[in-house]
């Protein structure tokens, strides 16, 4: 089955959702927490980082580098932002699962 160019699979929806929920604080450490917390999901790093490259190709997040600072050794990090694409995506794809989950609360609960 071929995917849609701009749809997002399971996890990138976790990882953007994840971002935008912590706005200011969206580092990859963060990013990772949140997705263990919140979904239940624990990432290697490797993985995670694969996928926030991933949707940066896919235009669905931007990231800039911050300042160093001492707390890091001096490493500077990148802090992501999901885009007004990842927002666009993010909304089909909500509405595409509330469509499909429409008349299954007797079954599903």
């Amino acid at each position: 089955m071929k995917r849609r160019q701009g749809t997002i699979g399971e996890f990138e929806q976790l990882v953007l959702l994840a971002i935008l929920r912590l706005k200011e604080e969206a580092y990859g450490p963060n990013i990772s927490e949140e997705l263990e917390r919140k979904a239940g999901r624990r990432v290697s790093r490797g993985a995670l980082y694969s996928s926030l490259d991933r949707l940066q190709q896919k235009g669905l997040l931007q990231w800039q580098i911050e300042a160093t600072s001492s707390d890091r050794g001096g490493h500077p990090r990148r802090r992501f932002e999901v885009t007004r694409t990842g927002i666009a995506a993010l909304r089909e794809y909500r509405k595409a699962l509330t469509r499909l989950w429409a008349g299954l609360e007797e079954v599903l609960g």
